[in-house]
C-alpha cells in the first residue's frame, strides 16, 4: 500500500450509496479510514481491463419559453439536480417507437 507521506489528497463525488460499500468494505476488511479503502481498491482492480461504457455526448442548443425555462430551474433547485440532467430525463421517457396519437 502507499504511504500517508507519500499520498495527496484527492476529492470526487460519489453516490451515497457507494459511499457506504466503501463504509462496510472498511469494517469488513479491517481497515482504519476511507483512504486506505479506496487505495486498497485501486491496487486490486483491474484498470486495464476496464472497459467504461461511454455514451457520446455533444452539446444542442433549443429554444425554451421562458416558462418552461423558469420550470426546469425550478424543478433543478427542488431535486437537488441539473436542468441537462433533468432534459436527459424528459428525452429517455420518450416512447422509442412512434405511437399513434403523434
Amino acid at each position: 500500500m502507499v504511504t500517508r507521506s507519500a499520498s495527496a489528497p484527492l476529492t470526487f463525488d460519489l453516490p451515497i450509496s457507494l459511499i457506504a460499500k466503501i463504509e462496510s468494505s472498511r469494517r469488513r476488511l479491517g481497515l482504519k479510514t476511507a483512504s486506505d479503502v479506496v487505495r486498497f481498491a485501486i491496487e486490486k482492480f483491474d484498470f486495464e481491463g476496464c472497459r467504461p461504457a461511454r455514451d457520446p455526448h455533444r452539446q444542442v442548443s433549443v429554444r425554451l419559453a421562458a416558462t418552461q425555462r423558469a420550470m426546469l430551474k425550478r424543478y433543478a433547485k427542488k431535486k437537488n439536480a441539473s436542468v441537462g440532467e433533468l432534459l436527459r430525463f424528459a428525452l429517455e421517457s420518450l416512447p422509442a417507437k412512434k405511437s399513434k396519437g403523434r
